[in-house]
C-alpha cells in the first residue's frame, strides 16, 4: 500500500506542474478534441517535463503496487492523487481550500485506511488471451473515441475526454497484471504489452487535451470513474482479487468512500495558479488532477 500511496503523491504533484504547462502551450482559438501538437508544445515547458519525471516514478511505484495488491485498492489510491493535488496547491500555490474540501481530503484518507485494512493480496488469476486482446481493442477504441470528441459540445466533450483518459489508465492497471514474461520475444508476441503502451499513450494525450479544453472539473470526475470502477471489476471477476476474510463490506465501503472523496475534489483538475512572475507569460493559467 505504501507504493500505491507513493504513486498517488507523485501523480498528484505532477498534475500541478503539468496543468500550468498544458494551459501555457494552448494556442488561442483552438478547440479540437485531441491535439497531438499540444502535447509536443507542452513538452517544451520545463514544468511538463518535471511532471513527466514524477509520472515516471509514480508509474514504477504503481507497477510494484499492482503486483502485490488488488486492482481495486491501487485504483482507489491513485484516485486519491486529487487529494494530494489539493494539498500541494494549498501549500505551494496559496490555493484556499474550503471546509468541505478539507473534509473531502479527510474522507479520501479514511477510505484508503479502510481499504488498507480490508484488502487481501493480489489475485492469482492470470487472465486469458481473450482478456488481453479485449484490452488492446479497448485501448484502440479509447483513442478513436477521443479523436472524435472534438465535434461534441464543450461539456460532453470534457466528460468524454476525461472518461477516455481514465479508461486508458485503467487499461494500464489491468495489463500490468496480465504481463508475466518480460523477455523481449514474449513482449513482442503479447497483446497486453501493446494494450499497455496504447492505453497509456492515449490516456496522456486525452488528459492533456481535456485539461486545456472545456470543464476540467467534469473531465477529472470522468477520469476518476474511468480509472477505478472498471479496472476494479475486472480484477475481482477475472483476476481473482479478493479481500480479507469477513471484511468484504469494509473494502466496498472504503472503495466507495475514497472515490466519492476524490470526486468531491474534482475541481482540482484546475487549481488557481500563483500570479505569474516577470519571466512567465501573463496568460498562464493552471489546473491540477490525474
Amino acid at each position: 500500500m505504501i507504493c500505491a500511496l507513493g504513486a498517488a503523491v507523485c501523480f498528484g504533484t505532477a498534475s500541478v506542474l503539468q496543468a500550468v504547462a498544458a494551459r501555457a502551450a494552448a494556442e488561442p482559438g483552438s478547440d479540437a478534441g485531441v491535439d497531438p501538437a499540444l502535447l509536443l508544445r507542452a513538452l517544451r515547458q520545463w514544468r511538463y517535463v518535471a511532471g513527466l519525471a514524477l509520472d515516471g516514478c509514480g508509474f514504477v511505484l504503481q507497477i510494484i503496487a499492482l503486483r502485490s495488491l488488488p486492482i481495486y485498492a491501487v485504483g482507489a489510491a491513485l484516485a486519491a492523487s486529487l487529494a494530494v493535488t489539493a494539498v500541494v496547491a494549498a501549500r505551494l500555490l496559496g490555493v484556499r481550500l474550503s471546509g468541505v474540501e478539507w473534509t473531502a481530503v479527510g474522507v479520501v484518507c479514511a477510505g484508503l485506511g479502510m481499504l488498507g485494512l480490508a484488502s487481501g493480496g493480489e489475485g492469482h488469476g492470470s487472465g486469458s488471451a481473450a482478456l488481453a486482446w479485449s484490452m488492446l481493442g479497448i485501448a484502440l477504441g479509447i483513442l478513436l473515441i477521443g479523436t472524435a470528441a472534438g465535434r461534441l459540445p464543450e461539456r460532453p466533450r470534457a466528460l468524454v475526454l476525461g472518461l477516455g483518459a481514465g479508461c486508458g489508465f485503467g487499461v494500464v492497471e489491468v495489463t500490468v497484471r496480465l504481463i508475466d514474461d518480460v523477455s523481449p520475444a514474449a513482449l513482442l508476441a503479447d497483446p497486453a504489452a501493446y494494450a499497455l503502451l496504447l492505453g497509456g499513450g492515449s490516456a496522456f494525450l486525452l488528459l492533456t487535451s481535456a485539461l486545456q479544453r472545456g470543464s476540467v472539473t467534469t473531465a477529472t470526475a470522468g477520469m476518476v470513474l474511468g480509472e477505478t470502477v472498471g479496472p476494479a471489476l475486472v480484477g475481482v471477476v477475472w483476476l481473482g482479487d479478493r479481500t480479507r476474510e469477513g471484511l468484504e463490506w469494509v473494502a466496498v465501503a472504503g472503495f466507495v468512500v475514497a472515490v466519492a472523496g476524490a470526486l468531491a475534489l474534482a475541481r482540482f483538475g484546475e487549481a488557481p495558479a500563483q500570479a505569474p512572475g516577470p519571466a512567465e507569460g501573463a496568460g498562464e493559467r493552471d489546473r491540477c488532477g490525474k
